[in-house]
């Protein structure tokens, strides 16, 4: 017998031994402990074709994902289709169907409906992040003192309320507006400055196109009023050449709040106005010296 034959019969003997170890439930280390084979090449060669016991492999959290993937596979449904039923990327899918037969290549209706699903599930995931966005951002304002609630009722005025000019020097405190939310917060500005309900009037705005009836009462409950306490609404005519996008449910046109004698409060809005330009002016001037 040669030397190589030599080395063959201990390899054999050892590779024997190996295996016999590995099926009684041994793991690599305990295997190469026994045998004393320091060199992880020549354990590869010893151990090859043999599979680890099961104890020894680690729980994998995509081993459920993993057998659904394959499943849907079987059945005839393509990456993009496995990927919107899990949830899962295209390479995952890839590294555990890639040994299944492809299925036949879908027609033009198959994949408009896919891409039209994934579209509208982009669409949803995006909708969820905007409403925590949204949630995170609200839950940082808090309460709102007294003077926090004036100086932002100036502004909100200043930007949407009505103003004198030097063709129409009507000093009158009026707010116009078709957010409810907007209309809130005027009136607990108006309630902050003590301005008496009853100097109050209220008028719908709308286009003849609408529910001139179901905008009243929408706005008469907004303000916990009668419809009956409403002023005559003032009802737009429609321009057919306008291409409006406010129509349809959901629509109640403006609702328009007019304090009487309201000059000298218009002055002080006014008066406050400048101030807040002034300080903020100010403010950051002293930032950039």
């Amino acid at each position: 017998m040669t030397a190589i034959d030599d080395k063959y019969a201990d390899f054999e003997a050892l590779r024997k031994q190996a295996v016999a170890l590995r099926r009684e439930g041994l793991s690599r280390r305990q295997i190469r402990d026994r045998i004393q084979v320091d060199n992880n090449d020549i354990l590869n060669r010893l151990l090859e074709g043999q599979p680890a016991p099961e104890w020894t492999k680690r729980p994998n959290a995509k081993d459920d994902l993993r057998e659904r993937a394959r499943e849907l596979r079987l059945q005839g449904l393509t990456y993009d289709r496995i990927q919107l039923e899990l949830g899962c990327s295209k390479s995952s899918i890839s590294l555990w169907v890639r040994d299944l037969p492809k299925p036949p290549k879908r027609t033009r209706e198959e994949a408009s409906t896919i891409a039209r699903r994934g579209w509208e599930a982009t669409l949803q995931r995006r909708e969820q992040e905007r409403q925590e966005t949204k949630r995170a951002a609200a839950e940082t304002i808090g309460t709102m003192s007294d003077r926090e609630l004036f100086l932002l009722g100036v502004g909100l005025y200043w930007a949407e309320g009505g103003k004198s000019k030097p063709h129409n020097p009507q000093e009158r405190l009026t707010f116009i507006n078709s957010d409810r939310d907007m209309i809130d917060v005027f009136l607990a500005w108006l309630d902050l400055l003590d301005v008496a309900k009853e100097r109050l009037r209220y008028h719908v705005h709308i286009h003849e196109t609408a529910d001139i009836a179901e905008a009243e009462r929408f706005w008469a409950g907004a303000l916990g009023i009668d419809t009956s306490r409403l002023s005559k609404t003032t009802v737009k005519r429609h321009n057919p050449k306008t291409n409006r996008q406010n129509v349809g449910q959901g629509y109640y046109g403006c609702l328009s709040i007019r304090v009487l004698q309201s000059a000298d409060l218009y002055r002080r809005v006014e008066g406050w106005w400048c101030g807040i330009v002034g300080a903020a002016l100010s403010s950051d001037q002293e930032e950039r010296t």
